[in-house]
């Protein structure tokens, strides 16, 4: 009798499949300086100088994500397990197996942390979790005048400038979204690679554990556990793709050991750890997403 195969975890964001040519496209990233300069907040664009048809298949990340598609061409067709969904998207954290097919013609993809997320789409964040929405749904009314503005925009800075000056206006509006304690438990998760205990968290805090699994929870859209594998799974990925081996990653990472990084690997990528070296996203991330404080993450 053939064993089923593990229970894969739900990610996000980066790509696995056959290797993009980045000879082929263009990536813009705005200055770290204000006004463009958002806690919790990254941006980058994208533009195929020569149109081609490709799929990108996505990898866990940590943050929720908007992906604009701002082409001329056919919209880009978002593959969310069964379901389906053209143009612009926005992913929660863990949506599944998540692909996308089409031309990267031109798109602007913003990524969010949990805390981010829930002052600029409120409670939206927290339900967007496991899933992938219609970018109108979440941003709501005035999300087709955002885009067809982006869209028009002449230069990436003139994007850059009015994604942020939308995305201000939707914090300045929001009502302290997450408690200092949550968001206290989520940078530190961030600056310790996932690698800090949950009750060490919860005692730095003066919150029960049992109270700040479920505030986080209700407030991030996932548990301080699950937020802590994201963390370490993501750091373990960037140091596969920056040439590490599976043992050096396994001990950085905080891994116990190299059979453990490889369960967490397989689970959110079904893939080994040398398939996710290669992954074509992950090779340009240092150039696409400059690091950034932890705690602007």
């Amino acid at each position: 009798m053939t064993a089923p195969p593990p229970e894969r975890e739900p990610g996000n964001a980066a790509a696995i499949g056959a290797a993009l040519d980045w000879s082929n496209v263009e990536v813009a990233v705005p200055p770290p300086t204000p006004p463009l300069r958002i806690p919790g907040v990254s941006m980058a664009g994208f533009r195929q100088l020569r149109p081609k048809q490709g799929e990108i298949t996505m990898v866990a990340h940590p943050s929720i994500t908007l992906l604009l598609d701002l082409g001329d061409g056919d919209p880009l067709l978002c593959r969310d397990g069964a379901a389906s969904r053209r143009g612009s998207v926005a992913i929660g954290l863990l949506p599944g197996d998540l692909s996308f097919r089409g031309c990267l013609d031109q798109g602007l993809q913003i990524r969010l942390t949990p805390i981010a997320a829930a002052a600029v789409l409120g409670g939206l964040s927290t339900e967007l979790t496991g899933s992938v929405a219609s970018f109108a749904d979440v941003w709501g009314p005035d999300a087709g005048r955002l885009h067809a503005t982006l869209r028009a925009a002449a230069t990436w800075d003139e994007r850059f400038a009015l994604a942020a000056s939308a995305l201000r206006r939707r914090i300045a509006a929001a009502r302290p979204p997450v408690d200092a304690e949550v968001a206290y438990t989520w940078q530190r998760t961030l600056r310790t690679g996932g690698r800090r205990r949950i009750e060490t968290l919860a005692d730095d805090t003066g919150w029960s554990r049992k109270r700040l699994s479920a505030r986080f929870a209700a407030q991030l859209g996932v548990t301080p556990k699950r937020a802590a594998r994201l963390v370490r799974f993501d750091r373990a990925a960037h140091l596969l793709a920056a040439g590490h081996t599976a043992a050096d990653t396994a001990a950085l990472s905080g891994y116990a050991d190299q059979p453990h990084l490889h369960r967490d690997v397989k689970s959110f990528t079904g893939h080994t750890p040398a398939a996710l070296a290669a992954a074509p996203w992950l090779s340009i991330d240092a150039t696409t997403w400059p690091t950034a404080p932890a705690d602007a993450r």
